[in-house]
């Protein structure tokens, strides 16, 4: 019988460096509630207006965003999925067994900054809510020129920090308490602002029928015609922009950070919550949301900011989904960055790691530019890491079908894998020079760059040692293997029982918080199909905006004290 001693070399080992034990592993729901929550952001509302600066239309928003984010969630379950499962580490782990730690570390430094600053983003967008509700001047310069805007970055900040510390199940269990919530004020928010445009263009509360809809949509909303009244984009480049939005986590395989907890492969349509509710719904109802408020505002959609766009759909509970929202996706990136930073100084936790790049992140946060370039950032980071899961794909997937060893580089024991720094840098010269020289919509440069820096490694690695057969060494990693599996077992059996949570008063709030939820779309259902006049919608709206608010406070304690409830019984 094995006993710790007999472990003594991976107990000294940070757990985020080991394959995650089969008894911490989770059902598609876990994953089904983080994406739905990571995904329904703050940065929606952003996202939701570039479409109508970049002149979409609204047939072509409908239809482009459905095969888009589709393609999306496929990305996710036939690229990253299997990978993760398969190996159970993250990419920053994973990737110092096949590129070596020169690369590792390079590529960790670039994962840290990017997340870093994705994350101080979204706290800087959860910021706007409660700068609009202390009446504190909106933020337009690079710098911040409100010391009370400073210290509200700061505060929401910490709330961020504190649970990203606490790893994976953390970052999870607030995700699965928002997502429910957030998709019902999205949903809730446009219903409550169409009538608002209709009353503007149509002269009536309510379009008749699709054809009304499509017409207040073309007249109001995605008017085929950019910010500077130029013919915008079509069909295509929106499939490419839905797409593309999360290249760095599907095809950069950022995401087998989170995945690698998936029970099976095929969890990766869990993502689905996320593009379909997320991506999809919230983007549009954005468009909706950001076009009602403008017209009662008297202003440009894109001269808004979220928490604009927040209050008049939804009143205070809007200040809430603003925070909330940005919230679960900064707290989702700060957690990857923690890992980065983690496989970098390998002895030192990643909850230590989270924290210093928690604070840093703050920092960054009270500077308002990380918002107003998050679009930019988000897509060229893309390009950015692209090449980096080519080249991990490239030896996972393809190496052992055409007789190469995978793992080659760290059975060579190179420090430094020439074959993957070149690829890399080639690939990105590749990329960006497609993007220089305008060959294709700058949504689809990722498909090319992917496909040719898998060539290119297969090609470089093949003369570099991939080819060797490395008997002696997979037959020590495989020892290994059985080694850290006896070690996480014995770990699973000195872990208390889980008990389920099957109280009456635990089902009690459930039911609450779920009925909750149903009288907020009730109240949005009702400004929308109640309202026969606009003195009847105004009424309505204002009904909406106080018992909307109630429900808001009532679910998020009721759900939150379930969750704690469901845990004390572990």
């Amino acid at each position: 019988m094995n006993t710790s001693e007999d472990f003594k070399n991976l107990e000294q080992l940070d757990e985020e460096q080991l394959p995650v034990a089969k008894h911490k592993l989770h059902d598609w729901t876990h994953f089904a509630g983080l994406y739905a929550a990571e995904h329904v952001a703050a940065t929606e509302f952003v996202i939701g207006a570039t479409f109508v600066a970049l002149g979409a239309k609204t047939m072509d928003i409908l239809l482009g965003l459905l095969i888009g984010n589709i393609l999306a969630v496929f990305s996710w379950t036939f690229i990253t999925s299997p990978i993760a499962v398969d190996t159970r580490l993250s990419l920053y782990t994973y990737l110092n067994k096949i590129a070596g730690d020169s690369m590792t570390k390079l590529y960790n430094w670039a994962n840290v900054i990017i997340f870093s600053v994705i994350s101080a983003a979204m706290i800087t967008v959860s910021s706007t809510a409660v700068r609009f509700a202390f009446n504190i001047p909106a933020q337009l310069d690079w710098y911040p020129t409100n010391l009370w805007f400073v210290f509200i970055v700061l505060a929401v900040g910490i709330v961020v920090v504190s649970i990203a510390i606490y790893g994976f199940n953390a970052v999870s269990d607030f995700s699965g308490v928002c997502a429910p919530w957030l998709f019902v004020m999205f949903t809730s928010g446009a219903m409550v602002l169409l009538p608002a445009l209709s009353i503007d263009v149509l002269d009536k509360t309510l379009p008749s029928g699709w054809n009304d809809f499509i017409n207040l949509g073309n007249q109001s909303i995605w008017t085929g015609l950019d910010s500077n009244g130029e013919p915008g984009i079509g069909l295509i480049e929106v499939i490419g922009f839905a797409w593309a939005a999360n290249t760095i986590t599907h095809f950069g395989l950022i995401d087998m950070a989170l995945l690698r907890f998936a029970k099976k492969k095929s969890y990766g349509l869990a993502t689905s919550t996320g593009m379909m509710f997320g991506h999809y719904v919230a983007w549009i109802a954005a468009g909706i949301m950001g076009a009602g408020a403008a017209v009662i505002l008297g202003k440009s959609i894109v001269a808004l900011d979220p928490g604009d766009v927040a209050y008049y759909a939804l009143g205070w509970s809007g200040f809430v989904i603003v925070i909330v929202a940005g919230w679960t996706t900064a707290i989702t990136n700060l957690y990857r960055a923690g890992l980065a930073a983690q496989a970098i100084f390998v002895n030192n936790s990643r909850k230590k790691t989270t924290l210093i790049v928690g604070l840093v992140t703050m920092v960054i946060a009270c500077f308002p530019f990380v918002f107003s370039q998050i679009l930019p950032l988000l897509t060229y980071a893309g390009l950015l890491v692209v090449p980096v899961g080519a080249i991990v794909f490239a030896e996972h997937q393809i190496f052992p079908r055409i007789g190469f060893t995978r793992y080659w580089s760290s059975y060579k024991q190179l420090s430094f894998s020439f074959p993957a720094v070149a690829s890399w840098a080639v690939g990105l010269v590749f990329g960006f020079g497609l993007n220089a020289f305008n060959v294709m919509s700058f949504f689809y440069l990722f498909i090319p760059t992917w496909i040719f820096t898998i060539l290119i490694y297969t090609v470089l690695a093949s003369r570099y040692g991939a080819k060797e057969a490395y008997l002696e060494e997979i037959k020590k990693d495989s020892l290994q293997k059985e080694q850290i599996e006896k070690f996480q077992e014995l770990k699973a059996s000195q872990e208390p029982e889980k008990k389920r949570d099957v109280s009456i008063l635990s089902k009690l709030l459930k039911v609450i918080a779920i009925i909750s939820l149903g009288i907020t779309l009730a109240l949005a259902v009702n400004v929308l199909f109640g309202s026969p006049t606009e003195i009847s919608y105004i009424e309505n709206r204002e009904t909406f905006y106080t018992y909307a608010f109630i429900c808001t406070v009532v679910y998020f304690i009721t759900a939150y004290w379930n969750l704690q409830r469901g845990k004390s019984k572990k």
